[in-house]
């Protein structure tokens, strides 16, 4: 039986029929148009496109040529046969994978919802076909691409010159790395593309976020085309006169989100005052355990399991919560640890203790040993240990990424990633960058640098903290008295949520000679996008 667990494990998730209507009427244009649904679950957009046609005055009898479909899974494919002959439509729906279909004609239009499987559960041969589909349309994909990437350059082989393609995708079409092929090839293969972007989630239960891709013609747009709505309801207003231009900046789309002028503003700043975090130094990813609740431990848990400083060493506690300020301390760490924080990490010698020989024998019949970060390595209760940061970088958040100095010198596990500045740059990187960071340009820079996750989760991958617009070397050091005469006041912002006013102090330092109506539009840009993500979450924050 097909259920709705059965559907969400390979990504079928069926459209409201408020954007299969909308994409169809857009898609199909003329009485004769062919239109084509790969991996058509049970017929939606056929069903939509069908309507489209009859309203047009299509010929009924010609419509087992116009309107075709592909489906993997039988049963939906019958069932999407027999809903649209109980509409009416003489439609053919072919039981196959869409990555082997060679349709006998090419399409009008092609419209449709591909499945969004992660690369995790999208393997073997099904895989293979994908990407051998992909780069037969010159397109080399990522071995960390989903399913979805592949449907859209295999079915714009499939389009008529001219033709039309009408797509619902994932939101991250516009920044992850492995689309960035499909967006290279978007521009290259068709003369126009546009997407529609909504403010409100759309499919209900889903946190996934969509966009709806509209590709037509052949060969080079210029640019991207970008209208935002708020939610399924408003897409019959979409006017054509609504459409904003954005010349692709880099690899990514993001800054599609983002007014024109205010983005040239951000690129200026940039350009002229800012480095990246590469710049400074070098991020990475905490301590991998295979599993923190053996491996971390509180003061009293370590106490009750008699181990000694010489089997522990000293970790900032998992999560970040309590990386709220400018600078975690030995004094905040042991506040932490007093209050039963789990800050303390199994880490013995070459000659474990009796104690800790004792931990680690219950831990092997517990089963911790045959965890697969364990097992792999020898001895498999020694954790792989990082270096001590130099400064913490949170890069999963719901407010914004901060950067904290580790003046506790505190070891970290992956939930934080570690900074560890470059040399002539350390002193001045560890007091000041936390501070600096706290800018406009900053807070922009990581809406468009990072990626939104479905509940309004903003997450950096460590490639993309590379790319970090900070302070540049130079702007601080020019700014640094002031920057250090400020820092009571900042802190003491900080201390009581007051982001804004913290933000608004180091403006008036780091673009103290930026005119008030450019630094207004930048602020704006990034509340935009920032309340973008939190309509989607639940305002929790981490």
């Amino acid at each position: 039986m097909d259920n709705s667990e059965k559907r969400k494990a390979r990504g079928a998730f069926f459209t409201p029929p408020e954007i299969a209507r909308y994409l169809c009427d857009w898609a199909v244009r003329k009485p004769c148009d062919a239109v084509f649904e790969p991996s058509c679950g049970e017929a939606s957009f056929l069903l939509a496109a069908g309507e489209r046609l009859r309203s047009l005055g299509a010929n009924p009898l010609l419509w087992g040529e116009q309107l075709q479909g592909v489906e993997i899974f039988d049963t939906s494919a019958r069932n999407a046969e027999v809903l649209l002959q109980d509409a009416g439509f003489d439609a053919r729906v072919s039981v196959g994978d869409f990555f082997e279909h060679e349709p006998p004609i090419t399409y009008d239009a092609i419209v449709g919802n591909p499945p969004f499987v992660r690369y995790q559960n999208f393997t073997g041969a099904a895989r293979s076909r994908s990407m051998e589909a992909a780069l037969a349309q010159g397109v080399r994909l990522s071995g960390l691409a989903s399913s979805w990437a592949a449907f859209v350059v295999k079915a714009a082989l499939h389009l008529s010159p001219g033709g039309r393609l009408a797509l619902v995708l994932p939101a991250e079409l516009l920044s992850v790395n492995y689309a960035q092929e499909v967006r290279r090839f978007l521009l290259r293969r068709f003369a126009r593309v546009r997407l529609i972007m909504f403010e409100e989630r759309v499919f209900p239960g889903v946190l996934e976020e969509v966009v709806l891709l509209l590709a037509e013609g052949t060969g080079g747009a210029s640019c991207l085309e970008v209208h935002q709505t708020k939610d399924v309801g408003s897409l019959a207003s979409v006017d054509v006169a609504e459409w904003v231009q954005h010349t692709p900046s880099g690899d990514k789309w993001t800054n599609a989100l983002v007014a024109e002028e205010a983005f040239a503003t951000y690129q200026g700043l940039i350009d002229d005052r800012f480095e990246q975090l590469r710049d400074w130094g070098r991020p990475y990813l905490g301590a991998v355990t295979g599993n923190n609740k053996y491996f971390s431990m509180s003061r009293a848990d370590a106490a009750r399991h008699g181990l000694t400083d010489e089997d522990l060493v000293r970790i900032s506690p998992p999560g970040a919560r309590h990386l709220r300020g400018l600078t975690f301390t030995d004094k905040a760490w042991k506040q932490l640890a007093n209050e039963g924080s789990r800050c303390l990490l199994l880490y013995p010698g070459a000659n474990p203790s009796p104690a800790a020989l004792r931990y680690i024998e219950a831990g092997a019949e517990a089963g911790v040993s045959s965890a697969y970060k364990c097992r792999v390595r020898s001895p498999w209760w020694r954790v792989p240990l990082v270096e001590a940061p130099d400064l913490f970088l949170t890069y999963m958040n719901h407010d914004r990424p901060r950067l904290v100095t580790n003046a506790a010198r505190a070891h970290i596990l992956n939930s934080v990633y570690g900074v560890r500045l470059a040399d002539g740059r350390r002193k001045i990187g560890s007091d000041l960058l936390p501070i600096a960071s706290l800018n406009s340009i900053t807070l922009l820079g990581t809406e468009i640098v990072g990626r939104a996750y479905g509940g309004g989760l903003l997450k950096m991958e460590p490639r993309e903290a590379d790319n970090l617009p900070l302070p540049s070397l130079t702007r601080i050091k020019a700014c640094e008295q002031q920057l250090r005469k400020a820092r009571p006041r900042i802190a003491g912002a900080l201390r009581k949520g007051d982001v804004a006013a913290a933000v608004e102090a180091v403006d008036r330092i780091i673009l103290a000679d930026i005119p008030e109506e450019d630094l207004n539009a930048l602020k704006l840009a990034r509340e935009i996008l920032f309340q973008r993500r939190r309509a989607r979450g639940s305002g929790i924050e981490n």
